[in-house]
């Protein structure tokens, strides 16, 4: 019997449309990580979609909310509500045009550095859940942030996100229990 539950999300706008985009990498991040650890079957619940795995002896709920990106915390905070699982528990992996794109940074509440998603997240729920920060590049000009995020990966950014994936993965045991220097340094 799991000893406890924790809550991944992932942030991404739902849709075809979007799917691909650098703004999805949540989304994508969160399904390649419940295929190689082998979660069951998604449903629909709780304004998004969950399925349902385990790491060792801990239960883990995938949840990829299906509001857009800013109204991503009323579904958050109903998941979180539901299963009683405290925003210390809840891991939420998202885009971060201020990384470079490649860079994997792990982080422990602060600031929502002005990503929509996080701000719903911390007004439904506070700010004291863990980030899995993952870098889609700054496109230089402010004016051209929304069409850089809401852009698909280019043949080559897939080809190394890719790895970066597995490299999560890899280090899974280490995000999960939030060794923020151990699992930034295996990441470089």
């Amino acid at each position: 019997m799991p000893e406890e539950t924790l809550l991944l999300v992932g942030l991404g706008n739902p849709g075809e449309k979007y799917k691909n985009n650098r703004h999805n990498v949540g989304f994508m991040v969160l399904d390649y990580v419940t295929n190689q650890l082998k979660f069951g079957r998604s449903r629909t619940k709780f304004l998004g979609r969950t399925s349902m795995g385990s790491y060792e002896n801990i239960k883990l709920i995938s949840f990829k909310p299906q509001t857009f990106m800013n109204e991503s915390g009323r579904a958050v905070r109903e998941a979180s509500n539901f299963y009683k699982i405290n925003p210390e528990r809840i891991f939420v992996f998202h885009d971060d045009i201020d990384l470079s794109f490649g860079d994997v940074k792990l982080k422990k509440g602060g600031s929502n550095a002005g990503h929509n998603g996080l701000a719903s997240i911390d007004e439904n729920i506070g700010n004291n859940y863990i980030r899995l920060r993952i870098g889609v590049n700054h496109p230089g000009d402010k004016e051209k942030v929304t069409g850089h995020v809401l852009g698909d990966f280019s043949k080559e950014e897939n080809e190394e996100f890719e790895k970066i994936q597995t490299k999560i993965v890899k280090n899974f045991d280490l995000l999960i229990d939030t060794n923020i220097k151990k699992f930034q340094s295996n990441m470089k």
